[in-house]
């Protein structure tokens, strides 16, 4: 029977059989996926196989590491016999009809070659082991073994730089870190507000948490540091031929200090300071200074490392307000558009309304009403879909009859139906047992798909809709179909109609119905697909996994793709 058969990645093992595929199988990391892959690498909706006559065809679903067989990337592939499927770093081998899990078994991976090619791999280090190695003391050369820690350093201020996205929590981690090479007792970081230009402090640390006092810090030495964009190193600043002319040393009294600039690639963010509490004298009779030129050297590395990391999450956090701001302009253009256009309605169904009241007119009354009531559902239905779109939520699954739910979603639309003179035929199934599903937002999901196709053939000669429903007890599925005898689209058009504000109505819809019933079907575990040619129509197939009512609450999902 043909299969799948993962030989590489987190769900190596897994075999999903492709027997009784009739749908696409739908392939990606969310839940809604028919063959879930348990890989960050994958996307979302990643790519989908479908049964083409006795074949398989593959199609990449425009995914962000695309989809490769047989190490060549495609968009489009017929799938034979051994093809290796990568998918992010997951590997399936393509078994058609009367292959074995031998066979599959000698399927290579990676090539073997037997000659020597004087290339290979000796050894491999993660990022523990790289600090441990930095940390090793085994040398008998000062020099050495300082530069090695200092390594460390700059190596483990790099890791912190490039795994944190919050700004207060890297620079405390910054600020640890220096405390852990330098032997200072206080310290904090301050950066330069992109307005006003002024220093605010931003992480403060002290070595001995319990004796924390007031720092102050010399407006003198920061201004040089700003200014000269250079670090500073002071062991007695009062007597620093720099700083003579600066009040503010003499009042804090600075012995030992360092204050580096956090120097990035187009300005400077801010700064570094270190000091002791220790005075000079006391320093001087223990033997020697806390601070060296090799500090000022190691911290001036340090605040470049950190300038570079603070500019580069600054501007992460400034393209994400701004890809933000962009798509609430297209949401609020998009909707107020189409709401402009119901008020318009509105306004012409009350014009009609106050005329008929004014000139006694019943008949003109009427008209105006069902303008008004028209344009009543169509505000209320932009208010569910906006609703059900923007709110995650889980299905609330009950015992639930799916006839009667499409019974009452037709009798929703009569009188759409009527006015457009819709043939409309309902295949109601005798058999259908009650299910478990959620009936609010399955009957959200059908009305959109049966409102879309009433739109499709409006103004068509002979206007018909179709509407069938089944359960498949081998498949595990339930399904809907949706037929209309519509204008019908091309591939294009078919291949964006899921994706938001996309609309085929021009200024009649709002690209928002379809978006939200796949919301839907995907919460239940399902999807929606949709064939379609132009003058031929359109099919709409709405899935969700068969769960009846006597498996209980909880339902016992029929897996189709069962190993």
């Amino acid at each position: 029977m043909p299969s799948l058969l993962v030989i590489q990645g987190r769900d190596t093992g897994a075999r999903f059989d492709l027997t009784n595929l009739e749908g696409p199988l739908s392939i990606g990391r969310e839940i809604g996926n028919l063959l879930q892959l348990q890989d960050n690498e994958v996307s979302r909706r990643h790519a989908e196989i479908r049964r083409v006559g006795a074949a398989f065809v593959l199609d990449d679903l425009k995914s962000s590491n695309g989809t490769f067989i047989n190490n060549r990337r495609v968009e489009r592939a017929e799938l034979a016999g051994g093809d290796r499927l990568q998918i992010g770093r997951t590997v399936m081998v393509y078994a058609p009809d009367g292959a074995d899990e031998a066979t599959l078994g000698r399927v290579d991976v990676v090539a073997t070659r037997t000659d020597v090619d004087g290339s290979r791999i000796v050894r491999s280090m993660g990022n523990d082991e790289v600090v441990a190695a930095f940390g090793s003391t085994d040398t008998h050369h000062d020099r050495l073994a300082k530069a090695r820690s200092n390594v460390q350093v700059m190596y483990r201020t790099a890791l912190a730089a490039s795994h944190t996205l919050d700004i207060d929590e890297l620079l405390g981690r910054i600020l640890e870190l220096v405390f852990e090479w330098v032997a200072a007792d206080r310290g904090c970081i301050m950066l330069l507000d992109p307005e006003t230009r002024q220093l605010k402090t931003k992480a403060r640390r002290d070595r001995h948490a319990g004796a924390a006092t007031s720092m102050a810090i010399s407006r003198t030495i920061l201004d040089y540091v700003l200014d000269k964009r250079e670090g500073v190193l002071t062991s007695d600043a009062q007597d620093d031929d720099r700083f003579a002319s600066g009040n503010s040393i003499v009042r804090t009294g600075v012995r030992e200090a360092i204050c580096v600039p956090l120097q990035g690639r187009y300005d400077t963010v801010g700064v570094i300071y270190v000091d002791t509490m220790v005075p000079l004298a006391e320093a001087m009779e223990s033997g020697q200074r806390r601070f060296s030129d090799e500090h000022l050297k190691l911290m001036i590395a340090i605040g470049h490392q950190a300038a570079l990391a603070v500019e580069d999450t600054t501007h992460y956090s400034a393209m994400l307000q701004s890809e933000r701001l962009a798509a609430i302009g297209q949401t609020i253009a998009t909707l107020s558009h189409h709401i402009k256009n119901i008020l318009q309605g509105i306004r012409g169904g009350s014009y009609l309304v106050e005329m008929g009241l004014d000139n006694d007119d019943l008949a003109v009354l009427q008209k105006g009403w069902d303008i008004v009531r028209r344009n009543q559902n169509k505000i209320s239905s932009l208010v569910m879909d906006m609703l059900s779109f923007s709110k995650e939520r889980e299905p609330d699954p009950v015992p639930s009859d799916l006839v009667s739910l499409i019974d009452d979603i037709l009798e929703t639309v009569r009188q759409r139906v009527d006015e457009g003179s819709v043939a409309v035929h309902w295949k109601r199934p005798a058999d259908l047992p009650r299910l478990i599903f959620d009936p609010e937002g399955m009957s959200r999901a059908v009305l959109n798909v049966v409102s879309n196709a009433l739109d499709a053939v409006e103004g068509r000669d002979a206007p018909r809709v179709d509407i069938a429903a089944e359960c498949d007890t081998a498949a595990g599925r339930v399904r809907i179909t949706v037929t209309d005898n519509g204008a019908g689209m091309d591939a294009e058009t078919l291949a964006d109609i899921f994706n938001l504000f996309v609309s085929t109505k021009g200024a009649k819809g709002t690209g928002l119905g379809l978006t939200v019933s796949r919301k839907i079907l995907q919460e239940h575990g399902g999807d929606i697909t949709a064939t379609s040619s132009p003058g031929q129509g359109s099919r709409f197939i709405l899935e969700f996994p068969l769960v009846r009512e006597t498996d209980g609450q909880q339902g016992t999902l029929i897996s189709a793709a069962a190993p």
